[in-house]
């Protein structure tokens, strides 16, 4: 299974319905659980550090992150679901992480350098999730 954890308000609006049509898609492992936290009490849990199991695979998002390709991302997040381990994805509220959030990831994730809105940004990490389960699965909704 695949947590979602996310800083700011639930999903809403045509950013839910994008949501909403990736999920449908999606079966087990890459099930998605989203969960929602106002910036600070989000900060706070994540001071709190263990949030996770120490079984679960922690990515972070963030600019600061490694930028990987949709194939990279499809083998990382395949090889730790086949390994019997859940994944916890923190995508943060609109100041980021502190530095010891991203020490404590597993790994450090960045889309690009730029910033995008939230609600934006969670729709490309579902569609991401999706094309990483059709990569997988060796489905031609990728293209190399």
């Amino acid at each position: 299974m695949i947590r979602i954890i996310c800083g700011g308000k639930k999903n809403s609006g045509a950013f839910l319905e994008i949501i909403t049509e990736y999920e449908k898609r999606l079966r087990k492992p890459y099930d998605i659980h989203w969960e929602f936290y106002e910036e600070e009490k989000l900060m706070r849990k994540l001071e709190n550090w263990p949030f996770a199991k120490t079984s679960d695979y922690v990515i972070c998002c963030d600019e600061r992150g490694e930028n990987i390709s949709s194939g990279e991302y499809s083998a990382k997040l395949t090889g730790v679901l086949e390994n019997g381990r859940n994944v916890v994805i923190l995508i943060g509220g609109a100041y980021g992480f502190l530095e010891t959030v991203r020490e404590k990831a597993d790994f450090v994730w960045s889309f690009s350098k730029l910033v995008f809105p939230h609600q934006l940004f969670r729709c490309m990490v579902v569609e991401q999730i999706y094309r990483a389960s059709q990569i997988a699965m060796g489905r031609p909704y990728h293209h190399d």
